[in-house]
């Protein structure tokens, strides 16, 4: 690789560990071209993208970018997951193909700025998605408001039997 060339790749990766928050890093000694193209569009499909680095110029894009704790886990044929919105979603698409390609091993990741080993990405894996949080957090908050409605509705609802009761009894006397 000419010099230009290295220079090109490590501003592109510098780029991404700058513009990325969280990313997970892999192993994928093993997998052929075909299934590393079926890995990207896994995570395609949370937001992520799956870019194989030299660990020389990762290393020195993790320099420029100061994500240096990433240079811990560059060893070997290293792949980078960089994370977009759904982070969970990109721990479920690795740790899924994964379980069907046991070559692909995740050695761990970055979040914010903490290394995570790879217990840690499993653990995300088993979160529910974003999607699904949101609505368990909208159903927790929505549900003490709920409760409320109900409440005042059975006061409400109450109070006029109460004031039928009375025009009833008003109306009885009244004819008698």
């Amino acid at each position: 690789m000419l010099r230009n060339q290295k220079d090109a790749v490590i501003a592109d990766v510098a780029q991404l560990l700058t513009d990325t928050e969280n990313l997970f890093v892999s192993d994928y000694r093993g997998l052929t071209v075909a299934e590393l193209a079926q890995l990207r569009g896994k995570l395609r499909e949370s937001g992520a993208t799956l870019k194989v680095v030299k660990n020389t110029l990762g290393g020195i894009a993790a320099d420029k970018s100061g994500r240096e704790p990433v240079k811990e886990l560059l060893s070997g044929p290293t792949a980078v997951t960089f994370c977009g919105e759904d982070l969970v979603g990109a721990a479920k698409a690795l740790s899924d193909f994964a379980k069907t390609h046991p070559q692909l091993e995740v050695r761990g990741g970055l979040l914010a700025s903490s290394l995570i080993d790879p217990a840690a990405v499993k653990a995300l894996a088993g979160l529910p998605s974003r999607d699904v949080l949101i609505a368990q957090l909208v159903g927790t908050m929505a549900a003490p408001m709920t409760g409320l409605v109900t409440v005042l509705q059975g006061t409400v609802s109450g109070f006029v039997r109460a004031l039928n009761q009375v025009a009833e009894q008003r109306a009885a006397a009244g004819e008698a």
